[in-house]
């Protein structure tokens, strides 16, 4: 994701994470809640993790009928440079022209739905690579590991596995790829601090678990 202002300095974003935190006691999602949300956002199914829909403006994506009309082929991982709420923000901001399906709090893997799989978001930077993917963004910056939470590795990897099972994407590195891996990209997320091996490893144990 192409960031809209420098990076905020580190009082700025603990402020921030207070205030997220803040807002999450106000409004707790219960489990029973988080898995009706899920079940009426996500129709995967019982696979996926809970996640909460917060739409993204309809000129930031394509409307389509995938995978009838497109090919789901790929997941593509990227990282915001921005908070999580900023990154949404700008993904309802009509003048952004650009979204990914899904965004990840570092503090607590909590997931946003931006964008419905069916439908194109502009994330890639690449057409052919937009119609053919889903585009996952992890809130954080690239030059800062510390962003990458265990709590963010484990919700986005059962959110990558189960879109993996759902479209029969193999879980490899082919197949789930970095932003920085799309053809006539400028983006150099989700970096070098990102562990892909532990990524793809998650990935694969929580089919696994599924299976049993």
């Amino acid at each position: 994701m192409e960031p809209d202002h420098r990076r905020p300095a580190r009082r700025r974003l603990l402020t921030g994470a207070a205030a997220l935190a803040a807002s999450a006691a106000l409004v707790p999602l219960t489990s029973a809640t988080a898995d009706a949300t899920a079940r009426r956002r996500t129709p995967g199914g019982s696979g996926y993790p809970p996640v909460h829909w917060n739409p993204a403006n309809p000129a930031n994506f394509t409307t389509a009928n995938r995978p009838t009309q497109y090919p789901i082929e790929m997941v593509v991982v990227h990282v915001t440079q921005e908070t999580y709420e900023d990154t949404l923000r700008l993904f309802r901001d009509p003048a952004h022209k650009a979204a990914a399906h899904y965004v990840v709090r570092s503090s607590d893997g909590y997931l946003a739905q931006c964008v419905k799989e069916r439908n194109v978001a502009w994330h890639a930077g690449n057409w052919d690579y937009n119609t053919r993917s889903i585009g996952i963004e992890h809130e954080g910056w690239i030059d800062d590991p510390t962003w990458f939470t265990d709590a963010l590795y484990e919700q986005s990897a059962r959110l990558t596995a189960a879109i993996c099972d759902r479209y029969r994407i193999p879980k490899d590195r082919e197949h789930i790829i970095g932003h920085v891996e799309v053809p006539g990209t400028d983006h150099t997320d989700p970096g070098e601090y990102w562990d892909w091996a532990r990524y793809l490893q998650l990935v694969t144990e929580a089919s696994w678990r599924k299976s049993w």
